[in-house]
């Protein structure tokens, strides 16, 4: 405007493209994709970047970001990842995966980079369910929680509790960065970026292997309205997941 330009409060970045989104209303995963765009925008590494996708929620993030994602088998992105960043070691390699995917079957995967250092960045997005296959019991799943395949609830007895993966990696000897934030308020959201920003920073070190877990709701299949979700993830997952630097 002549003699009142208005000023951007707000952009699209250009690590994401310009395309509609497909997630559910209330789904975390396309804040996280915004999160890791912004910080690989602001560290100026879009052309060196490539990411890993596998199945699940999380297997279209090729549609959304704009720079070489590449798509694994459910649970191998950190093996994919491996190879990516031994065979080019000039580039920035992160994988991108939900709890199905990293915890359940990809659980000897994620251990075993973590183990030897891999120098990658695992964005970890729990929402405690699995989404895209119907909302099956995830190995994140609260004790109590209702799924589609324990309708009464997970069963500690049967399922025991649920798996903390940052705890677990944590003392691994291979790991240099592990921390856990949430989407369930501006506030944490601000945080989780910088979680995020700092193990992408490690990576242009060559420091070893980064991991952030960003707690995420699943409206659809926690079978709650989208606010609803964020008051869950505050008042009953948080509490069984403390946020913060883990290992650092």
């Amino acid at each position: 405007m002549t003699g009142n330009p208005e000023k951007s409060a707000y952009s699209r970045p250009e690590s994401l493209r310009d395309v509609p989104t497909h997630f559910c209303a209330g789904c975390g995963h396309g804040t996280v994709h915004r999160i890791i765009a912004e910080v690989i925008d602001d560290l100026g590494i879009r052309e060196r970047t490539v990411g890993v996708a596998p199945v699940g929620c999380a297997v279209v993030a090729y549609d959304y970001f704009n720079f070489d994602v590449t798509e694994a088998a459910h649970g191998r992105p950190p093996a994919v990842a491996t190879g990516i960043k031994r065979v080019r070691p000039d580039l920035v390699v992160f994988t991108y995966q939900g709890d199905g995917d990293l915890a359940a079957i990809g659980t000897a995967e994620i251990i075993h980079a973590a183990n030897r250092g891999e120098n990658i960045t695992v964005i970890f997005v729990n929402n405690g369910i699995y989404g895209m296959t119907g909302g099956q019991m995830a190995p994140t799943t609260l004790v109590g929680q209702p799924t589609a395949t324990c309708p009464g609830g997970r069963d500690f007895q049967l399922a025991g509790p649920p798996i903390k993966v940052c705890e677990m990696l944590a003392p691994l000897d291979g790991t240099d960065y592990i921390a856990r934030g949430a989407l369930d308020s501006p506030a944490h959201t601000r945080t989780l970026k910088g979680y995020i920003r700092q193990a992408f920073l490690n990576k242009l070190e060559g420091r070893r292997f980064s991991l952030v877990e960003a707690l995420t709701a699943c409206p659809t299949y926690w079978r709650m309205t989208p606010p609803a979700s964020l008051a869950r993830i505050r008042e009953e997952i948080i509490p069984q997941f403390p946020l913060g630097v883990i290992k650092e």
